[in-house]
C-alpha cells in the first residue's frame, strides 16, 4: 500500500510539473513586414480585423495549413499568414506609460518614456527587466511587468 501512495504522489507531481511547463512554453511570433492583416479566419477570403505593424508581437494559439491563429496583448484574436511573421523578439507596452532607463533597476537614469501600445525590439532580459530599443534608436531598460511579448 505504501508503494502505491508514493507512486500516486509522484504521478501527481509529474502531472503538475508538466502542466506548468506547458503553460510557460508559449509560442510567440512578431510581424515581419511593414503591415500585415490579422484576419477573421485562415485565408485571404476572410475579413481583415486589424492591420498590424512591423514587430508587433503575437502569441500563437493554433494552426491551419500555412496560417497561424494568434492573439495580442489585448486578447484580440485572429489569423495571420505564417510567411509574414518571424521569431524576432519584440514586446509591447501594456501600461499607460513606461520609463526607459539607463540600467536595469529603478535607480537607472530615465532616458525617455514609452506609451501604451508602443512596439519595441527586445534585446536582452535580466530578471525582471528587459532591454529594449526603439526603431529610432533609443535603447534602455523597462520593468518586465509593464510589457507583453517575449
Amino acid at each position: 500500500m505504501l508503494n502505491l501512495k508514493k507512486w500516486s504522489r509522484g504521478l501527481i507531481a509529474l502531472t503538475l510539473f508538466s502542466s506548468a511547463a506547458a503553460l510557460q512554453a508559449r509560442e510567440m511570433v512578431s510581424v515581419a513586414r511593414p503591415e500585415v492583416n490579422m484576419r477573421a479566419g485562415a485565408g485571404t477570403r476572410h475579413a481583415t480585423r486589424w492591420e498590424l505593424t512591423q514587430g508587433y508581437p503575437l502569441e500563437v494559439t493554433g494552426r491551419h495549413g500555412n496560417w497561424l491563429q494568434v492573439r495580442d496583448f489585448e486578447n484580440d484574436a485572429g489569423w495571420v499568414y505564417r510567411p509574414l511573421v518571424n521569431k524576432t523578439p519584440h514586446v509591447i507596452v501594456k501600461s499607460r506609460v513606461a520609463n526607459v532607463r539607463s540600467t536595469p533597476g529603478t535607480r537607472g537614469r530615465i532616458l525617455g518614456k514609452a506609451d501604451y501600445g508602443e512596439v519595441l525590439r527586445k534585446l536582452e532580459q535580466r530578471k525582471d527587466w528587459v532591454q529594449v530599443q526603439r526603431e529610432s534608436g533609443l535603447k534602455g531598460w523597462i520593468a518586465r511587468h509593464l510589457l507583453w511579448g517575449w
